[in-house]
């Protein structure tokens, strides 16, 4: 590929592979372990799209397998206000400069790993009802428009509002597939899904579904509170690599 060196499309490869093994063992983060490694040898724009594309394929396995289960009443909500966001999130993708976008990652990768690992036991939050939930999905349209993780806030509030984890699951994995759907349609739509980008997916894809396999294959083998832990700590150790760089000014220009 004329415009991506070998070192990176090894880079970008091998993220793939280990975010993809991280979603089979765990069930999300996708996005986030890999945008820590694409966002340093790829473009914004390019991230979004391929975590889109990758998240549609590895999550939407996932609700198939949840489909019985799945209670269209309380999932609503949530796929109204992502509908709704959505749009916004893709029209600041076009506008918002590199190096902000780049910090805003980090950001939230920082915030999200810190969260996790310190897990406070928060009261169960009942308020708000289904305007609170729909709420959450505006936010989570924008987010997933703007960098492809529009499941991660819906996960936390599903943990905020004390369900149980299975239900937490038909809820967080469905909104995070039909916000990548929604996001691939937006995109495609506006021209920003291009010729390198499908080739990258192409490329990507055996890692994918190598690293898919291997994640399920480990998950129930493997201690998953510890190997939880190590990949938050190291998802801190990357949203921290993008922002004190970014901040300071000495990061190298990014592809575009």
């Amino acid at each position: 590929m004329p415009d991506i060196a070998l070192l990176d499309l090894s880079l970008f490869v091998g993220a793939t592979f280990a975010a993809a093994l991280v979603a089979g063992v765990a069930g999300f983060a996708f996005g986030l372990v890999a945008a820590a490694v694409w966002l340093h040898v790829l473009s914004p724009v390019q991230t979004t799209t391929l975590i889109v594309a990758f998240g549609l394929i590895v999550q939407g396995y996932a609700v198939w397998k949840l489909r019985r289960a799945i209670n269209f009443n309380r999932l609503l909500p949530f796929l109204i206000g992502g509908a709704i966001g959505l749009p916004v999130g893709v029209a600041i993708l076009r506008w918002t400069p590199v190096a902000d976008l780049r910090i805003a990652v980090g950001v939230l990768l920082v915030l999200f790993s810190v969260y996790s690992l310190v897990r406070p036991q928060l009261r169960r939050m009942t308020a708000g009802g289904r305007v609170a939930d729909g709420g959450v999905g505006v936010l989570s349209g924008i987010l997933g428009g703007t960098t492809g993780f529009g499941g991660i806030l819906p996960t936390i509030w599903c943990t905020v509002r004390g369900w149980p984890k299975d239900e937490q699951r038909t809820v967080f994995q469905p909104t995070g597939v039909a916000i990548f759907l929604g996001t691939a349609l937006c995109l495609g739509g506006t021209g920003m899904v291009t010729a390198d980008s499908a080739r990258l997916f192409l490329i990507g894809l055996p890692a994918l579904l190598a690293g898919s396999w291997l994640g399920l294959r480990l998950y129930g083998r493997l201690d998953e509170a510890g190997f939880r832990r190590v990949v938050l700590v190291l998802l801190l150790v990357s949203g921290l690599a993008l922002i004190v760089p970014a901040m300071i000014g000495t990061l190298p220009p990014m592809r575009s």
